[in-house]
């Protein structure tokens, strides 16, 4: 025991090292509660180089710690973000119709105006061209739109995010707006359903209804829907609108080139329109077909060819006459049908081929002409025996105006309104034989004199009317009345107001082109008196008739003995008279006429084929230079006239008449009222040819004194239809046959009308 206390080992703190390893308590400096000051200073001392070896790698710990709050915050922003947009989405879509009554606008309906023979006249309406099926428009079309417009379109679901971060990115990075994000769904869907404001509600909406067409409709579906609906600039809504407006074709035959540029312009459609800048445009193109070759829709040679051959645009897409014949059918449609409600077919009565004709000859004498007899505007009237319009131009060029001359304009139809004056006076009881004297007359202040101031004593009414002498239709007018004058007129076809005063009988009274040449119609067809017609039949696109013009009976407005003298008469203008100019193959007849200072010249003549009526002038009322119906109209009417008979059987004018022989012959030297040939002085000088009237008179003086004559209460006399004198109780002026010229001292704003 007492060894055990004498080996007592008592707590040491500075003991070696030795002894803290042997068993048993013991204490380490480390235990103290409060270390000593060498002890504490060699810790820190530690500390420190422990510090620095260990910086760089706290440092980089500190860098992960800075990233990781960073993406913790930024997923702490996106799904804040992700709640605030669909509140957006759920805020504008509740805005919106429930979707079970979303629906697919009806495309608006277009108008097709077809030709006789089938050909296509015009499109009408907002779209202006039918709509293509995506199998029958030219492929190119599809790819070269995917191309440059929505590169991922069949693999996106209606939004492309790829897409979409692609052009903010090139936004950001350009500073500026220069790619848009929608894809081909989305703007089919702003099309289709919603304004053009550029809002956050818009774009929200877009993108809804976008998803909705994706989901209830192809890929193919929405494409074609897309392509017979977008704006492609210059009025054109659809592919097939902007390939007949761009290239006068159908998109069914568009070339690599010209679909290219259609592509191109999606982007701006009205400042990228060839239209108004052909350069912008073919860049543009060049752009769309590079992006063709880089995804592999075209080849490296199909690439160059269509860069070495761009597209041709047409012309003009609206310079063709028979958008005058369009316009009109477009005026008669509501009246025919109401409201247009879908897509329809209208069959006219146009026969393109004589279109063209007509329209390059009125044309082509213009410019051969125009300058030379200034002369701006033209316009043709070409109606069959049942009224259906075969032709119409309405002016020189329908891209510069479309003013449609030959059923808008009212002028003076000069002498070419003689023929009513003529057949009023044959329904009172005259005859082509009857006789009066073409001599000066003062009718109250009124003087008419003749084309020149040359008279020639008396002539048959036949004779008259083919030399277009005023004197005479005057004469006439007097003894019917100007308001059987009118009365004629307007049974004949004549719609315009006309004054009934005596001045008519010169065709005072402004008419249309298109009116005067229907009134002329019941000559051609024996006295029948048809509705004038652009629109044989009207269908939808599956074939539902909707109108059809029947061909109903015409009534008959003049009887068949007068049709007979007055096609008599009138047979002798283009025979020997004013209008020989106008001779062709056919049995034909007419009338020319020639307003005061030429400022409408005119030829309406008719077969027993086509009545044609023909206009030239000037817009602003200015004077031709010596221009009359004789000349540039009968030229036009002869060209149009040739070309529309080639192969028809030859047929004579209806009804019939024989005069005596002495009165049918109409002296050649008796001037024509519509030219400027040298009028010789009449005279019955023995071995001297005499006029119509005195053929078979025995000779006479230099001066015949004029028959007995019995005067009336107004002091004028008139000779009876068999060429002797009696009084009928009419004013008519007294002549002198065969004695010098007399020209009236008397100045009006008629005296200087033309004759013919």
């Amino acid at each position: 025991m007492a060894n055990r206390r004498d080996s007592r080992i008592e707590p040491s703190f500075e003991g070696p090292p030795q002894a803290r390893s042997q068993p048993g308590l013991s204490v380490s400096e480390e235990d103290r509660v409060v270390p000593s000051n060498r002890k504490a200073s060699a810790k820190r001392k530690s500390s420190k180089a422990k510090s620095s070896r260990g910086g760089r790698g706290r440092s980089r710990r500190g860098l992960f710690g800075v990233l990781g709050r960073l993406f913790y915050w930024c997923f702490v922003l996106a799904i804040w973000g992700g709640i605030a947009v669909a509140g957006v989405v759920v805020y504008y879509g509740a805005k919106m119709p429930a979707a079970t009554t979303w629906s697919i606008p009806d495309r608006a309906p277009n108008i097709k105006i077809v030709s006789a023979d089938g050909q296509l006249l015009a499109n009408r309406g907002m779209s202006g061209g039918e709509a293509v099926g995506l199998h029958e428009m030219s492929p190119y079309i599809p790819e070269a739109v995917i191309a440059i417009e929505d590169r991922r379109f069949y693999s996106h679901f209606g939004v492309d995010p790829i897409g979409l971060s692609r052009a903010m990115v090139t936004n950001l990075l350009g500073g500026h707006f220069a790619q848009g994000g929608s894809t081909l769904t989305q703007q089919l869907a702003k099309n289709l359903f919603l304004k053009p404001d550029r809002t956050l509600e818009r774009k929200v909406q877009e993108v809804l209804l976008a998803l909705w067409l994706e989901h209830k409709h192809t890929k193919d579906q929405i494409l074609e829907m897309y392509l017979n609906r977008v704006y492609f600039g210059s009025g054109a809504f659809g592919v097939e609108a902007a390939s007949r407006r761009y290239f006068g074709k159908s998109a069914r035959d568009v070339t690599l080139s010209e679909a290219a540029l259609l592509a191109g312009l999606l982007k701006a459609p009205s400042r990228l329109s060839p239209a108004r800048d052909p350069k912008a445009a073919e860049e543009r193109s060049q752009l769309v077909l590079a992006a063709m070759r880089e995804e592999g829709k075209i080849s490296d040679k199909e690439l160059k060819t269509a860069l070495s051959a761009p597209a041709t645009r047409a012309p003009s897409y609206w310079t063709g006459s028979e958008n005058y014949v369009a316009d009109t059918i477009m005026e008669e449609l509501p009246d025919l049908i109401g409201d247009v409600r879908g897509d329809i077919v209208i069959d006219s009565t146009v026969d393109l081929n004589l279109q063209k004709l007509a329209e390059q000859s009125i044309r082509r004498l213009i410019d051969e002409s125009g300058k030379k007899l200034n002369v701006t505007q033209g316009a043709l009237v070409s109606i069959d025996d049942s009224g259906a319009v075969r032709a119409m131009v309405g002016g020189y060029d329908y891209s510069t105006s479309q003013f449609d001359r030959a059923s808008e304009a009212r002028r003076q139809p000069g002498s070419a309104f003689k023929p009513f004056v003529y057949m009023a006076a044959l329904e009172a009881g005259r005859t082509p034989d009857s006789i009066r004297n073409d001599a000066p007359i003062k009718i109250g202040n009124w003087t008419p004199d003749n084309y020149g101031g040359k008279y020639f004593g008396k002539v048959t009414l036949a004779t008259a009317l083919a030399k277009s002498l005023n004197s005479v239709a005057a004469q006439l007018t007097m003894e019917v009345g100007p308001n059987a004058v009118v009365e004629a007129a307007h049974r004949m076809g004549i719609q315009s107001e006309l004054q009934a005063n005596t001045s008519i009988a010169l065709g005072t009274s402004e008419v249309t082109p298109l009116e005067l040449t229907s009134a002329y119609v019941p000559f051609a067809n024996g006295g029948y008196k048809p509705d004038i017609h652009f629109i044989r039949r009207i269908t939808t696109a599956e074939g539902k008739v909707l109108y059809d013009s029947g061909g109903g009976s015409a009534p008959r407005v003049v009887k068949p003995e007068i049709v007979g003298m007055m096609n008599s008469m009138m047979t002798g203008t283009v025979e020997v008279g004013t209008a020989k100019k106008a001779a062709f193959a056919w049995p034909s007849a007419g009338k020319t006429g020639t307003s005061q200072n030429s400022r409408d010249a005119w030829f309406v003549g008719y077969t027993a084929n086509l009545t044609t009526g023909v206009w030239f002038g000037n817009d602003d009322g200015t004077g031709m230079k010596k221009v009359t119906g004789g000349a540039l109209p009968a030229q036009a009417w002869h060209e149009f006239m040739v070309a529309a008979h080639e192969g028809v059987p030859v047929r004579p004018l209806p009804g019939t008449w024989k005069s005596t022989p002495a009165d049918t012959i109409v002296p050649d030297d008796i001037p024509s009222a519509d030219n400027n040939q040298p009028a010789p002085v009449p005279s019955a000088s023995v071995g001297q040819q005499a006029p119509a009237a005195q053929a078979t008179q025995a000779p006479a003086p230099a001066r015949v004194a004029r028959p007995a004559q019995t005067v009336d209460a107004d002091g004028f006399n008139m000779p009876a239809d068999d060429g002797t004198t009696a009084s009928v109780g009419h004013p008519v002026p007294p002549g002198n046959v065969g004695g010098p010229l007399k020209k009236s001292k008397q100045t009006s704003i008629l005296d200087i009308l033309g004759g013919g």
